[in-house]
């Protein structure tokens, strides 16, 4: 057997990864594009759907590592060849999501004022991203139930089901959008802002009853939970626990960018949720590789088979910073174009234009935490995870933002921030990973 895992392997199970973790930020980023032409109160509108879009984003990934926690559990005992062994923990897993799902949605549903009012959201911007946000929350349980589908498909090295059921939701999404914000003449009304969570809502129906049928028709797993608790159980909740302690630091920073951003005004706001969302968008792009290590590191784990694992941390580390190069240049080629594909509003635009760099820049570094964080992922590594996200957290992101700040840098200093966030998240994974993998060799 060779000892590399080759780039076609890598990229059987990345690829559509990649493809399917971008959807939901694709859904993100046509709302925001959409909203940011509609003919009227477009800069606030603009402003609330990236709030409400970066908002979601967070939780989304937040609840996201319940996906990774399954995806780890089945992945190793794939590669162990004890896969007969996890069938109730899935459905299990299932439905604890979606008790969790709902613990979410009912608050926030509730509280959405209040929510976007700590993010200093006011007057129209306030108002819109409460309505928006209203309907769009109702996608949580929906969400969380594919991701949990999904990572059970990744569990067992496939990654091309989630693609199709996330690939046609967001096209779907496409078609709706532009339909229900800008109506057809007296046959649809303007929905406005409220029409692309609409069509955001329905898109993500579409993508559950799409997993389902893939789940029901291609896999060993069902909806009976069995009879009593599975004995995987409990490490499953710990390992979500960790992961979902963990990406709450990462929400926080998103948290504190935003409400920054917005008391500088509603126009640094506008061009904050464009930058935000491309950010998030080439994090959900560089994550199809992170999925791809996370799979396999779980599976070489249940084989024990570690020289495997440092040669496949090197490919995939390799490959994808060639991607985000490839990203970057493509990006700075259609440098002005980019931010006028949101907004036409000149003073959103030069704020957008003067940091986008800083965004671009930093993409090789961002893509190396993901990879090897999908690498502890993969082997169960929680409170490793934890542990890095909150110091990079408390001792990086939020020290340079206050100092940034403080100094007058304004918007320049929340990606200032970020980069150093994304600094202290990369290389100490990248030597503990090393060390680990050697002394297990």
């Amino acid at each position: 057997m060779s000892d590399r895992i080759t780039f076609k392997q890598i990229n059987q199970l990345a690829i559509p990864a990649i493809f399917s973790g971008i959807a939901e930020s694709l859904i993100t980023l046509t709302d925001i594009a959409m909203i940011g032409h509609v003919p009227d109160n477009s800069v606030e509108a603009l402003a609330a759907a990236g709030l409400v879009g970066s908002f979601l984003s967070g939780i989304i990934w937040i609840v996201a590592q319940t996906k990774t926690s399954i995806s780890s559990l089945v992945s190793q005992n794939f590669g162990a060849n004890k896969l007969n062994e996890v069938k109730y923990l899935v459905p299990q897993a299932l439905y604890f999501n979606v008790f969790l799902s709902l613990l979410i949605l009912i608050p926030t549903y509730f509280f959405a004022e209040q929510l976007f009012k700590l993010y200093n959201a006011k007057d129209l911007v306030l108002d819109f991203s409460v309505d928006y946000y209203k309907i769009r929350a109702f996608g949580f349980p929906l969400t969380l139930i594919s991701l949990t589908i999904f990572g059970s498909f990744r569990g067992i090295q496939n990654t091309i089901w989630a693609m199709k059921c996330s690939l046609t939701a967001a096209f779907i999404h496409v078609f709706l959008d532009y339909i229900l914000i800008f109506g057809i003449d007296d046959f649809i009304p303007a929905y406005h802002i409220k029409g692309a969570a609409y069509a955001s809502l329905i898109a993500q129906l579409i993508m559950v009853i799409m997993a389902f049928y893939y789940y029901f028709t291609k896999t060993p797993f069902r909806l009976n939970p069995g009879k009593s608790i599975h004995p995987y159980f409990k490490k499953y909740v710990y390992l979500s626990f960790n992961f979902i302690l963990r990406t709450a630091s990462l929400n926080i920073a998103f948290f504190l960018a935003n409400s920054y951003a917005t008391g500088y005004g509603k126009n640094y706001i506008a061009a904050q949720s464009i930058l935000m969302n491309i950010w998030l968008f080439f994090s959900f792009f560089i994550d199809g590789y992170a999925g791809a290590g996370n799979a396999m590191a779980g599976r070489l784990l249940g084989e024990k088979n570690y020289p495997k694992l440092w040669i496949l941390s090197k490919d995939i580390s390799k490959y994808s910073v060639l991607i985000s190069i490839i990203l970057i240049v493509i990006c700075f080629t259609f440098y002005t174009q980019i931010g006028e594909l949101f907004n036409k509003n000149p003073e959103v635009l030069t704020i957008f234009n003067s940091v986008f760099w800083m965004i671009l820049l930093m993409q090789p570094i961002n893509t190396l935490a993901y990879i090897f964080d999908g690498f502890f992922k993969g082997m169960g590594d929680a409170k490793l995870l934890r542990n890095n996200l909150i110091i990079a957290t408390f001792c990086g992101f939020l020290p340079t933002l206050i100092i940034s700040d403080y100094v007058g840098l304004n918007i320049y200093g929340i990606w200032l921030a970020f980069g150093i966030w994304m600094l202290i998240r990369s290389f100490p994974l990248m030597y503990i990973f090393r060390k680990r993998i050697l002394q297990n060799s």
